[in-house]
């Protein structure tokens, strides 16, 4: 039976894998018909189609009152993409310069959204000690949704803002051939979606026959597995140059992951209960977030050491989460 999963559940990255480079292809088309620069397109498409699979179980976990699951897929998922996937991709590209001052700007963005909502969280005690809202609980309520999802619309609208001010476009598509790119864009999107999908599927089935504790299952594997579409689209995406499209990518997937995902979930379902479980990693979000930050703040950018280390960096959380969760049994 293990052997069996396994083999759907690599069918399933193969599909997601062919998928994404169509996905890229379609892409660069359309943003170069359209005349948007690859930085908002990485963004304001993709970003939101490969934070679909977070979406999805966000919106399940939450109609199932079962909340606090999609905020470890969340903050697993950033943490991921913070470090496996841009390490990964670091190394394939030999490194990543960042000259653009918007996209520096972007970065800062990323790590102020980040750290809302681990804010949201424990707000509830800041309330109790000045004395109003004595009974609210701990975790993300529906008006910390509505406030999430307020703050990625404000995103959304500052990007529309700022994209004229950066430019990177391709050769120019005719009409008769953005059709095609349109219909290619669209059914490389569902193949992306179903296909990550079933990885996470035959995740969460390995996960059990392989005796993982059921917290790790959002934190570790389910997280893994909807964060495949990131390290698809951008590996894709800095293969072919277009390094551009690859940071707006994750940035975007960062901030609708902490945005978007929690703040539907929330309003749907809040995300109450013992929120302390999540202590350790979400102090390892947005200490990773600094460093990250801080490497692509630098004149050099990041460079293969820096990708290397960022894959490390993921190695030694995982080290140190199931240690702890471990003594918590």
């Amino acid at each position: 039976m293990i052997i069996k999963n396994l083999f759907f559940f690599l069918v399933a990255c193969i599909v997601l894998v062919k998928s994404s480079g169509y996905l890229v292809k379609s892409l660069v088309k359309i943003s170069s018909f359209f005349r948007l620069n690859e930085f908002t397109v990485g963004f304001i498409i993709m970003a939101v189609s490969t934070s679909l699979p977070e979406l999805f179980v966000g919106i399940v976990t939450a109609l199932n009152k079962q909340p606090i699951f999609a905020l470890g897929n969340a903050v697993g998922s950033n943490i991921i993409d913070m470090t496996i996937v841009i390490g990964i991709v670091t190394l394939l590209a030999r490194g990543i310069k960042i000259k653009s001052k918007i996209i520096k700007k972007d970065l800062i963005y990323m790590l102020l959204i980040v750290i809302l909502p681990v804010f949201l969280m424990i707000d509830h005690k800041v309330w109790s000690l000045i004395g109003l809202f004595p009974n609210i609980e701990e975790g993300i309520s529906r008006i910390d949704g509505i406030i999430l999802l307020l703050v990625f619309i404000y995103y959304l609208w500052s990007l529309f803002k700022q994209e004229r001010l950066f430019r990177k476009t391709v050769n120019k598509v005719n009409h008769i051939d953005i059709l095609k790119y349109i219909i290619l864009f669209c059914l490389s999107i569902i193949l992306l979606i179903v296909s990550a999908n079933f990885v996470v599927d035959y995740a969460s089935i390995l996960s059990i026959e392989l005796n993982i504790a059921p917290l790790l299952i959002g934190l570790f594997i389910i997280s893994m597995g909807t964060s495949l579409p990131e390290l698809m689209f951008e590996t894709k995406a800095v293969l072919t140059r277009h390094e551009e499209m690859a940071v707006g990518d994750l940035i975007g997937s960062v901030i609708a992951n902490s945005t978007l995902v929690l703040g539907v979930t929330a309003i749907i379902s809040p995300i109450v209960g013992n929120i302390l479980i999540f202590i350790t990693s979400t102090f390892f979000m947005i200490l990773i977030a600094f460093i990250f930050l801080a490497f692509a703040e630098s004149d050099r950018g990041l460079s293969w050491k820096e990708g290397m280390s960022l894959i490390l960096l993921y190695l030694f959380f995982v080290v140190i989460e199931t240690y702890i969760k471990s003594l918590q049994r």
